[in-house]
């Protein structure tokens, strides 16, 4: 390897590794972000997160409708435009967005988010679902949505994130609304709390560990999957309380039956065979 291609790669390895490197590619079209604010539904009342404010197009937007706006951004040279802006009721984070503290108090995330950090920002906002996010509209990589949004769910931790948010794929969005424009297409997404939620907040670590145990081989069948924490017959029993005639994957369970799952679990299996979360399977937001 020569010298020059040697100094090449390490030049690159250290830009993507840098928290400077996000993958952000800035909304330019106006009717786009109001389209966005709108969707969020912003009040007086609300205190708003944008993650990746760059240079201040959502932030503005955001700052005329909510009560607070905490503006996080990480690349000095996008900092001068947002303090340029005299944003009187925006408070402007200097700070790696993974490493941020989240408010204590309940709030809103409107955000274009760095693309290659899309699933870490998606754990730190849901994984612990006893923070203080709301709910949140959220410009992401298209893929990325699909992924989050799929009837069929082969991550643990997407199923999880249902059990207490309701999250739903509205439209794709041109690579055009974009400076640079993205080479992978994106989408909205509109993320909001659970009026009731499925599994108890209380229990959370506990479901995590039944469905990260569930979806160690999502393509598994009911019977395959749950053996080892539920007995035969009380397979046979749950199934007909799912209302599963046939052979069907795990990866293709509804909410509803993961927490009906769930819920025969805790009533009828003794403790010694719920399956138990790995520390290393969550990387938890900070709690209120």
């Amino acid at each position: 390897m020569t010298r020059r291609r040697k100094k090449n790669q390490n030049r690159k390895f250290t830009t993507r590794n840098s928290p400077n490197f996000s993958g952000q590619h800035l909304i330019h079209n106006k009717k786009l972000i109001n389209e966005i604010v709108d969707q969020a539904k912003i009040s007086t009342h609300d205190i708003v997160l944008d993650l990746g404010a760059g240079k201040g197009g959502l932030t503005l937007v955001l700052s005329n409708r909510a009560r607070k706006v905490l503006a996080v951004e990480y690349d000095q040279k996008f900092i001068k435009k947002l303090k340029q802006l005299e944003l009187k009721n925006t408070v402007i984070i200097e700070q790696d967005i993974l490493k941020i503290s989240l408010p204590r108090e309940d709030f809103v995330v409107v955000s274009n988010i760095p693309y290659a950090i899309t699933t870490p920002i998606m754990k730190m906002l849901l994984n612990n679902p006893s923070n203080g996010f709301q709910r949140g509209v959220i410009v992401m990589e298209k893929g990325a949505a699909k992924r989050f949004t799929s009837n069929f769910v082969k991550d643990p931790y997407i199923i999880a994130w249902k059990m207490w948010f309701d999250i739903q794929y509205v439209k794709a969005i041109s690579s055009k609304n974009f400076s640079p424009p993205p080479r992978v297409d994106s989408a909205m997404i509109t993320i909001n709390r659970k009026a009731k939620p499925i599994v108890p907040y209380s229990d959370y670590l506990i479901f995590w560990g039944l469905v990260d145990y569930v979806l160690k081989n999502p393509q598994l069948s009911i019977d395959l999957a749950l053996r080892g924490v539920f007995t035969p017959p009380q397979i046979k029993h749950l199934k007909t309380s799912l209302r599963i005639k046939n052979e069907v994957t795990v990866a293709t369970l509804s909410e509803r039956q993961w927490g009906l799952i769930f819920e025969t679990m805790v009533k009828h299996v003794p403790k010694f065979r719920w399956p138990k979360i790995k520390k290393a399977v969550l990387l938890l937001s900070p709690s209120r």
